[in-house]
């Protein structure tokens, strides 16, 4: 099985601060007062499993507020991440000075996995793009017009979605605060690892600009499709992963599964909604070609110019996880009534 190292996509968008924030997908509060923030993603990829840490930030608001991430298989276990490693990534790559509509009725979508952690419900579900609508409509998410053809061009690769629906008057009982992030951590055993980006478009239009971070942990430098260098995805940072980081990170909860050496990549998303209509496809070995079927595109994307040595742009600003500003939407955004 091919060794890639962690895979944590970042979910959704625009940086408002330097503390991580909303995790794949912009949530919205019922009555609309819930602040949509940039959020960081972190996906690791090694001996065959994806490590995936997102967050999801209190934001204010009241009620619930929920987002739909698409995942690339079924997790084994989804926990409270760390404290410490969205932010510790931050920090290694910042410059110092920067801080549903059907023909007919769907039938319902399988219910996996049911979790709470802190003020999060986290459903996995299996199903078609109709079912995971229809679960998501009957389970209170209000839905963007656009959300049938996203959630298709999902469920077409994947059939597998995590629900994270927040309660905001919950998180203010714990005495969560306005900026107070949940991480939550899925290991997903999988053989092609991919980072879901036009999800962080949905219910965007054509002129509003989508902003996010994605980081890459991988066991060589990873080969992407498309390009980082086009299509409003930039490399911000690719190189070998430091020692300080590599112990830093693994020295967070849950993460004694980093490796003694990597590959850190860092892509910064800065793109028109209408160009986000692909998903990142990763080779992390390096030494092969990334899926064009991953990057939901199939034939319609013209093949890449790569750079020699295989891709050097890589993460993006994709806000899945823990990210640091305004979340926009990489996992499905919907709220919950």
């Amino acid at each position: 099985m091919r060794r890639l190292f962690t895979f944590i996509a970042a979910i959704a968008a625009l940086l408002v601060t330097a503390a991580p924030a909303l995790a794949c997908g912009g949530l919205i509060g019922p009555n609309g007062a819930v602040n949509l923030l940039r959020t960081t993603t972190f996906a690791g990829y090694h001996d065959g499993v994806e490590h995936y840490v997102t967050a999801f930030e209190f934001a204010g608001g009241g009620g619930a507020f929920g987002s739909i991430v698409p995942l690339p298989d079924v997790p084994t276990s989804v926990e409270r991440g760390g404290d410490w490693t969205l932010q510790r990534l931050v920090r290694e790559t910042e410059p110092p000075s920067l801080r549903l509509e059907a023909a007919a009725a769907p039938a319902d979508a399988q219910v996996l996995l049911q979790t709470r952690i802190d003020a999060l419900d986290i459903t996995i579900l299996r199903g078609g793009g109709a079912e995971v609508g229809k679960w998501a409509a009957d389970h209170g998410f209000r839905l963007p017009p656009d959300a049938p053809e996203v959630l298709d061009f999902y469920a077409n690769r994947s059939p597998i979605f995590m629900a994270a629906s927040f309660d905001a008057d919950a998180a203010r009982e714990r005495g969560q605060q306005i900026g107070d992030g949940t991480p939550v951590h899925l290991t997903i055993p999988t053989d092609q690892p991919w980072v879901p980006l036009r999800i962080l478009g949905l219910g965007k239009v054509a002129g509003e600009t989508v902003q996010a971070d994605v980081y890459l942990l991988t066991d060589a430098r990873p080969n992407l499709l498309p390009a980082p260098a086009s299509n409003g995805l930039a490399l911000d940072h690719s190189a070998a992963a430091s020692d300080g980081l590599l112990a830093d990170l693994r020295s967070d909860k849950g993460m004694e599964w980093i490796p003694a050496s990597g590959w850190l990549s860092k892509v910064r998303i800065d793109a028109d909604a209408a160009q986000l209509k692909f998903d990142l496809a990763i080779d992390p070995t390096g030494s092969g070609t990334p899926s064009l079927i991953d990057t939901g595109l199939g034939a319609t994307l013209p093949p890449p110019t790569l750079p020699s040595g295989g891709l050097l742009l890589l993460w993006l600003l994709v806000g899945i996880g823990i990210a640091i500003p305004t979340a926009s939407s990489l996992a499905l955004a919907m709220r919950p009534r």
